[in-house]
């Protein structure tokens, strides 16, 4: 079973010491835009979920195309058959939303820690906690090599938290792959610029980009 205290403790860390290493002022600006934030917000109200952090689990999980529910990027108007499967059809994006946060694993409707150790460690919860266990290769469902712990790169890419290392599809993990996706720490890092009361959670200024 994952130790969830000492994860929020190594994101705590983490952030602290991180440093953007691409540009994700772009993706952030879309983020953050006022359309945009008002969807976020509405749903956030019927969640109590942030909503910066709805912001970047549509980012990553349908590129923010409002054609994908919140749960794993499969359309929201027919049954979802990516995990978690099974979910829907919805009368529109936000209702997927909620149903995604509220019923869905990592169940973040009800999560009780927004710090920023606790939220990071939401976030990656949603793409699963195998880096912080220690990434594994299988071959028919057999663990054939396991690698040390490491920082997630669903989190950490494009921060100088991560280097290289990347589930390339189930059970086979790639040390030599470098995510090219921007991690959603990076991505809090860049809204907070565009958007202060994100800042208002947390103390100190986020990071700069280099």
């Amino acid at each position: 079973m994952t130790d969830l205290t000492a994860l929020k403790a190594a994101n705590a860390r983490c952030w602290r010491a991180a440093r953007l290493t691409r540009s994700f002022s772009s993706v952030a600006k879309h983020l953050v835009d006022p359309a945009a934030k008002a969807r976020y917000v509405a749903v956030s109200n019927r969640t109590d979920v942030p909503w910066w952090f709805i912001a970047v689990v549509h980012e990553r999980e349908s590129s923010q195309s409002c054609n994908g529910s919140l749960a794993q990027g499969d359309p929201w108007n027919k049954v979802s058959v990516h995990v978690p499967a099974g979910r829907g059809p919805f009368h529109s994006w936000e209702d997927a939303a909620v149903d995604a946060l509220t019923h869905c694993a990592p169940f973040a409707a009800h999560n009780k820690d927004w710090g920023i150790g606790g939220t990071l460690t939401m976030l990656e919860q949603y793409n699963g906690l195998g880096y912080f266990n220690g990434p594994v290769t299988k071959q028919n469902g057999v663990v054939t090599h396991r690698f040390p712990s490491q920082a997630s790169p669903y989190i950490w890419s494009g921060t100088d938290q991560y280097k290289s290392g990347k589930y390339v599809r189930d059970g086979v993990f790639n040390q030599g792959v470098v995510d090219q996706q921007l991690g959603c720490a990076g991505l809090i890092m860049a809204m907070m610029t565009l958007d202060p009361s994100i800042a208002e959670f947390w103390s100190g200024a986020p990071p700069k980009e280099s």
